[in-house]
């Protein structure tokens, strides 16, 4: 007999200790039941079982609810992270996540705390590597496991009746002219293998209140609790389903569009083609106004670019329906020739790609050349008579996905004063609004952006990827419309990194000296040319001024094909041509047979001199001149081989030549930078309450990055307050102020200027109202601390005193503030990070045992939450240079558009990660602050790179270190 996928079951089982019965499809899994049940604390992130987002108890085991057929939970006991904390009360399992920093975006910590209780019920004391084990089967793109792992270690020895001690970083201080040592002796002692953060300050680095200090999330407890905090954790009333229907061919015209079938599906309210939408030209970056070329993108198009391209969409009462809406739209293709490889793509007749006769700004699109770069400083022939030896080399790099767990997510409704309103998870609601005016016929002023808490994003969520068809969805039906894409279409529909081809051209003298440098870039913007421009121009300012030659060049084309279109992601090109470099300078000491150390020692970049590319390669137009005013990296370089014992490894872990397991230790040295010079703005408003807290309005965008802690720990060490008197509100058009998002390493530098100024402002008109209490005729004396105010004799009165009597009896009036911050300077941090690992000869399998990361990032707001950036960074740098990859068929098709053979990083498969700090004070930076965010994945290719030549005397050009890839390199074979 035939079985009725749709047949209304009535499911009796228990949920969280509460007799329910659901009523659900037979084909409907339980991770759908429950999130319709009101659990919104089960995600959803690939629903292919890869993930693990979606772990909830079955009878206390853990179990993949996405694959889990609901009506087979009769009679069943299932759990979710809402059971563990009954009117508020945290379970320690919660409260050790809080304390260790283990949440950065939250999305997959139900599930972690989830399976992190089953092993605990049955394992009261697990070891590491059980832990490991245990946490395996939940994906964790933000966190390096680090902090999970110890997460669960601290609930464990809670939940046995042990005390534990407050998680707290290691702090010491190094003379400039001292030797790390002893210092490193001492931290090793203390921390064991807990792999705690060491925070290395000057010795006149003085101490401050609140700022630097391990304070615990300000969102912790909501992400633990698994509240409905997420753009997909709510339902509106009346609410339709939207999907997009996909291109199947890489290049291809629409010859023919039928919608009727698909429109006539009872329950269906909207089918939108091309021939729907109005035809307005836009760039889907979110970048600051203007935004850079090309404008080569419209909403819907009749011809495709790339397989997983926009074709229509559909919005009907279920997804069920909408998806078989979908499948009734006929499409009739011209298919097209495609182009795959960049190199072939600027050859002469090769497939035109944007041959649109409305899209402007293309340098060459015969040769599908989107923009032509070039840029020089110094003199060339007087540099390059200098030089007595010349290298060259070239290296490729691969398009790796983002990979956040939660999807890309939106919901447009029409508010009471019909305003559109956008619940998005976006990096950059601000850019968002602009960008989506002119594309849905809406003002500015009638559209309202709001980001709840956001999933993950690396620079994916920096793009404007659902919220156009969204709104015209909502613009055709008048209803609130929900769309999400797929884990398949993050990967094939979403963004990715931009590949590059890379070939450096160095002159060295005599004495070590790099006097030229030179850079020729092909980066492949794929079907569109979002971020095309920008990445690839930081990419080359930062891979030529690291060791800032006397000469150099930089020679540019952004190239487009017909695959998935890359945009922002974490790193920004920089990462890409520090593998380049960085080997290059490696393998140039190797073949003169100099000290790696000595030789980039002599050549990076050093405090007080000046970026000389910096002007000429800003990010999409002329930058600013910048000038090195802290420099940590020689510091974090001592710091790095003294704690890996560098030189007593370097070529000394190999005593058995016959061993087929080579072992290796490499290194690099990155820099990156803080926000864009003379662009990025970011703002904050801060009013004072009746009880003496403090409401921080910011437009800063906080995506598990820890920016909504770290910009209330600044305003609290004005204030003179705890960070619990500051409540944080972000990232809504509407009531917050302007903040261009969460990108280029920003948050903390720019965003945190503002946030600076606001308090200081705050500050001063406590001080003045207080003065005016007492009839005081000047506020100097005045300080603020403690929730009080303090007189120069010693007399103090609370905050809450002053606030009551500004705003109900004297001159009354609001205390607040608002201010503005940004920079023409953007301070590079600055790091040394280094890889220990094994290659198998015989099979090519590369094993990361060790990954150290010596950092400068100015002085450290918040060393766990930093910490744990550096972790999270560290694990997708290593994804980039070991393992992740998106491979092509010939026809354009990925052949890993999912978790699985796409290979994220399992917790069970990390290394050991260990994080210093090396704390310099940045003049222009907020108490003396550089950006943390992106620097981690800068370095971890080249040192790897390194380390597999230290262990088998190979170099690779290319990444990922595929065990193909690296046995093929061993038997001397080109690819």
């Amino acid at each position: 007999m035939k079985m009725n996928n749709q047949e209304a079951l009535s499911v009796a089982l228990t949920v969280n200790g509460e007799q329910k019965v659901l009523t659900v499809r037979r084909s409907e899994m339980l991770l759908d039941a429950l999130r319709s049940a009101g659990y919104t604390s089960v995600k959803h992130g690939c629903r292919t079982g890869d993930c693990g987002a979606c772990t909830v108890l079955l009878d206390g085991e853990p179990v993949y609810s996405c694959r889990t057929p609901a009506f087979k939970a009769e009679g069943h006991e299932v759990t979710t992270v809402e059971a563990l904390a009954p009117e508020g009360c945290l379970h320690p399992i919660q409260r050790a996540f809080i304390e260790t920093g283990a949440i950065q975006c939250g999305y997959c910590t139900p599930a972690q705390i989830l399976v992190a209780k089953a092993l605990l019920d049955r394992n009261p004391a697990p070891t590491e590597e059980e832990i490991r084990e245990a946490m395996g089967g939940v994906l964790c793109r933000c966190t390096g496991y680090v902090k999970i792992v110890q997460a669960v270690e601290r609930a464990a020895a809670v939940l046995r009746g042990e005390e534990v001690e407050p998680f707290e970083p290691v702090e010491a201080t190094l003379d400039d002219d001292g030797s790390p040592a002893d210092l490193l002796g001492r931290y090793y002692r203390i921390v064991d293998d807990d792999a705690l953060p060491l925070v290395i300050s000057p010795p006149d680095m003085k101490p401050l209140r609140v700022v630097g200090k391990p304070e615990p999330k300000v969102d912790g407890v909501k992400l633990a609790m698994g509240r409905p905090v997420f753009t997909d954790d709510v339902k509106l009333q009346g609410m339709l389903y939207g999907e997009l229907l996909t291109s199947p061919h890489a290049h291809a015209r629409i010859k023919r569009i039928d919608a009727r079938r698909a429109r006539a599906l009872p329950g269906v309210h909207a089918v939108l083609t091309h021939e729907d939408v109005p035809r307005v030209k836009y760039a889907s970056g979110g970048q600051s106004y203007p935004q850079p070329p090309p404008f080569d993108q419209v909403c819907l198009d009749h011809k495709v670019r790339h397989v997983g391209d926009r074709v229509a969409v559909v919005a009907a009462e279920t997804p069920e329906l909408a998806r078989r809406a979908l499948r009734l739209i006929e499409v009739e293709y011209e298919v097209l020739p495609h182009v795959l490889d960049p190199l072939e793509a600027m050859q002469e007749g090769a497939p035109v790609i944007h041959d649109e006769p409305d899209t402007e700004g293309i340098y060459d699109v015969q040769r599908n050349v989107v923009h032509h770069i070039e840029a020089e400083a110094g003199e060339r022939q007087d540099q390059w008579a200098r030089a007595n030896h010349i290298f060259e080399g070239e290296y490729r790099t691969s398009q790796q996905q983002q990979a956040h767990i939660e999807p890309h997510v939106c919901i447009t409704y029409w508010d009471e004063d019909g305003r559109l309103v956008v619940r998005t998870s976006t990096q950059v609601p601000f850019h968002v609004r602009r960008m989506l005016a002119p594309l849905i016929g809406l003002p500015v002023k009638q559209i309202r952006v709001v980001k709840p808490r956001i999933g993950g994003g690396f620079g994916n969520k920096q793009e404007m990827i659902l919220e156009d068809l969204c709104a015209h969805l909502t613009i055709a039906t008048g209803r609130p419309v929900r769309m999400e894409y797929t884990r398949y279409q993050e990967f094939a529909s979403s963004r990715s990194r931009h590949p590059q081809i890379m070939r450096y051209k160095v002159g060295i003298t005599e004495e070590m000296e790099v006097v030229v440098t030179e850079l020729t870039l092909v980066g492949d913007t794929c079907a569109y040319g979002t971020h095309g421009l920008t990445v690839q121009m930081v990419g080359g300012q930062k891979g030529l001024t690291l060791y800032n030659a006397p000469y150099s060049k930089f020679v540019c084309d952004v190239v487009y094909t017909n695959k998935p279109t890359p945009g922002a992601f974490r790193g920004y090109g920089a990462m890409q041509c520090f593998f380049g470099i960085e080997t290059l300078m490696s393998e140039i000491a190797d073949r003169m047979g100099w000290d790696v150390v000595e030789f980039k020692r002599k050549n990076w970049i050093k405090q007080g001199e000046e970026l000389l590319l910096a002007k000429a390669l800003g990010e999409g137009r002329e930058g600013f001149e910048q000038l090195i005013r802290s420099n940590g990296l020689e510091q974090c370089v001592r710091v790095g081989l003294e704690a890996t014992d560098w030189y007593n490894k370097r070529g000394k872990m190999n005593p058995d030549p016959g061993d087929p397991i080579r072992r290796g230790i490499g290194m690099a040295v990155v820099l990156h930078g803080s926000g864009i010079a003379g662009l990025d703005m970011g703002a904050a408003t801060i009013k004072i309450n009746d009880d003496g807290s403090f409401n921080l309005l910011i437009g800063a965008t906080d995506l598990g990055t820890g920016y909504d802690t770290i910009l209330a720990q600044m305003a609290a060490e004005v204030l003179g307050v705890p960070v619990e008197d500051i409540i944080v509100y972000s990232s809504d058009t509407d009531f917050t102020p302007f903040d261009k998002g969460a990108y280029a390493s920003s948050t903390t530098y720019i965003s945190g200027g503002a946030v600076r100024k606001a308090a200081l402002k705050v500050a001063s008109q406590i001080k003045a109202h207080a003065a005016r209490m007492l009839g005081l005729d000047s506020v100097e004396g005045i300080e603020l601390r403690d929730r009080r105010v303090f007189l120069p004799d010693g007399t103090s009165f609370t905050l809450a005193q002053v606030a009551l009597s500004s705003l109900h009896q004297q001159d009354q009036h609001q205390i607040i503030a608002s201010a503005s911050h940004m920079s023409y300077e953007s301070p590079p941090p600055f790091a040394a990070q280094f890889v220990e690992l094994a290659v198998d000869t015989e099979t090519g399998q590369v094993t990361v045992e060790r990954v150290l990361m010596a950092v400068d990032a100015g002085r450290v707001i918040n060393p766990i939450t930093a910490s744990g950036q550096v972790e999270g960074g560290l694990q997708q740098g290593l994804g980039f240079a070991h393992c992740e990859e998106m491979v092509y068929h010939e026809d354009g098709r990925l052949a890993n558009p999912r978790f699985g053979p796409y290979h994220v990083y399992k917790s069970n498969e990390m290394p050991k990660l260990e994080v210093m700090f090396v704390q310099t004070e940045e003049p222009s930076g907020p108490f003396g602050a550089k950006s943390i965010a992106e620097i981690p994945l800068d370095g971890v290719a080249p040192a790897m790179a390194d380390a597999i030549h230290d262990a088998t005397g190979v170099w690779i050009r290319e990444v990922p270190f595929t065990p193909e890839r690296v046995w093929r390199a061993l038997q001397g074979l080109e690819e």
